[in-house]
């Protein structure tokens, strides 16, 4: 798999499974919350858009005001087609998370190592998440590594590991230790020894150059995936060396146990 939209197509012709125009989008979702953990001193906003297809949920985080409501009532009940054809980014992701999530559901897959995150506060859930991502890491003492998509207990993870985080965000300027977050990820990308990136890549369209320039410089390259886990998981192998695949109900809104899935390309 070469890039996100040679995916879509594949889908599209039904190469991956059932022709989507003969496949319904049940509903369509659109939320939005603020968190801002324990000894921090960031807010994060998320807005996620999720369709669902049968008993598969897709989903793909956006910017704030990319999307309106309105989707819920104009795209509920739609072909799945349809919404992989529209021209919002967000919700052609979203969709195609949840034909992929449908055709080969995580929790079936040989090759998916579940991780169960325990029970407790944000703060517990957020750290045994970020923990099970960074140790996808194989790396030696001071690698840098690159984290398109800041948030602090994975700066922490990673740095546990033994690596050098260089931190690349649109949003955050500073991590919570001070350390400056660039906005430009050529910057981490042509200097790191290896990058983690979140889904969201997928949601804001910088996810295949992420993939073609990791190809290119032989990196490895691990997503952290709760927008698009199973569009991500298409390309292992393929210029993804490894993915944490959370479906959702994502961690940040349950208190109880939830799972999430590890995967390493074959070697």
């Amino acid at each position: 798999m070469t890039t996100v939209a040679a995916l879509t197509t594949e889908v599209l012709a039904g190469k991956h499974g059932p022709d989507p125009a003969e496949l319904t989008a049940t509903s369509v979702f659109w939320l939005h919350h603020g968190t801002r953990l324990a000894g921090g001193d960031v807010t994060y906003r998320n807005s996620y858009v999720l369709v669902r297809l049968g008993a598969a949920f897709g989903a793909c985080a956006f910017e704030t005001g990319q999307l309106p409501p309105e989707v819920c009532a104009e795209f509920s009940g739609a072909p799945l087609d349809v919404l992989l054809r529209q021209h919002s980014v967000p919700l052609r992701i979203a969709a195609l998370d949840a034909y992929l999530s449908a055709a080969a559901p995580h929790e079936a897959q040989p090759a998916a190592e579940p991780v169960v995150l325990p029970a407790g506060t944000p703060e517990v859930r957020a750290h045994a998440r970020d923990a099970a991502i960074a140790r996808l890491l194989d790396i030696a003492p001071g690698a840098r590594v690159a984290l398109i998509g800041v948030v602090n207990p994975l700066v922490a993870a990673i740095r546990d590991r033994g690596g050098t985080c260089l931190p690349c965000d649109l949003n955050l300027r500073r991590t919570q230790w001070g350390d400056p977050v660039t906005p430009e990820m050529g910057e981490v990308l042509g200097v790191a020894d290896a990058v983690v990136a979140t889904g969201m890549t997928l949601g804001n369209g910088t996810f295949d150059e992420i993939v073609r320039r990791c190809r290119e410089r032989s990196v490895p390259l691990v997503v952290y995936a709760q927008t698009g886990s199973a569009v991500a998981r298409a390309f292992l192998g393929h210029g993804v060396s490894a993915l944490s695949a959370e479906p959702f109900p994502f961690s940040q809104f349950s208190a109880a146990p939830t799972t999430l899935y590890r995967y390493r390309a074959a070697v």
